[in-house]
């Protein structure tokens, strides 16, 4: 079951308190890039609540003239502070959008309250297909294909549907094929608060590599029907 995001309506519960009745009167006016890290993420926090939806790094650059990297900073910061006090609430990060989305261990309680289904039933051709695009977007169809060595259409056609992947874009090759990518939902299906949270496999470049082409080439022998233990009994 999708997380689910802050509501802009929440402004109408929580109404944004005076700066004349807020505390620390003493900083209140001080510019953003004099605030301290404590009082950035206080002032993100507040943005993405009551914005109810993703922010733009570059729109928090607007409410808060910051340099980029200090920015950054302060996000992650907050994002850090939110999962290790086990809050309700998430911090999500997608390319430069940043938005507040609720725990994945409280799923089941947001569900019940929405009427919404806890989780999303995906076949085992839907999930190792909404694997090579998370690992290796943006990709295009015959790419994923490639790596899968079956036909794709269905599975991500299923993840479409599901609002796990979608169209990101046209490859620079001949063709145009159209390139995609994973969505918000899929961060939030899994309890991701970025692609960088990502599962890494344990080996290295080299070792995936020949494994890559190991496979490869086993699909090849399967595709023109040379059975490998055949082929070594006949070349002794």
């Amino acid at each position: 079951m999708p997380r689910t995001t802050s509501s802009s309506s929440a402004t109408d519960k929580h109404p944004v308190t005076p700066s004349a009745h807020a505390p620390g009167e003493s900083t209140a006016n001080l510019p953003a890039s004099l605030l301290s890290l404590e009082q950035l993420r206080s002032a993100i926090e507040s943005l993405l609540f009551v914005a109810g939806r993703p922010l733009e790094l570059n729109e928090l650059r607007k409410l808060l003239p910051l340099e980029q990297a200090r920015l950054r900073e302060a996000v992650a910061s907050l994002a850090e502070e939110c999962e290790r006090q086990g809050r309700g609430i998430r911090v999500q990060r997608m390319g430069d959008a940043v938005q507040f989305v609720s725990a994945p261990e409280n799923a089941r309680f947001v569900a019940s309250l929405l009427g919404l289904p806890t989780t999303v039933k995906l076949t085992t051709a839907a999930l190792e297909t909404l694997a090579v695009v998370a690992y290796r977007q943006p990709v295009t169809r015959s790419q994923i294909e490639f790596i899968r060595g079956v036909n794709s259409d269905r599975a991500l056609a299923s993840l479409a549907q599901y609002g796990m992947v979608i169209e990101v874009g046209r490859a620079a090759t001949v063709g145009r094929p159209t390139l995609f990518g994973t969505t918000p939902e899929f961060l939030q299906q899994f309890g991701l608060s970025s692609l960088e949270a990502l599962p890494r496999p344990e080996m290295s470049d080299a070792e995936a590599a020949v494994a890559f082409r190991m496979a490869a080439a086993q699909r090849i022998r399967e595709a023109v029907g040379i059975d490998e233990t055949n082929e070594t009994s006949s070349g002794d």
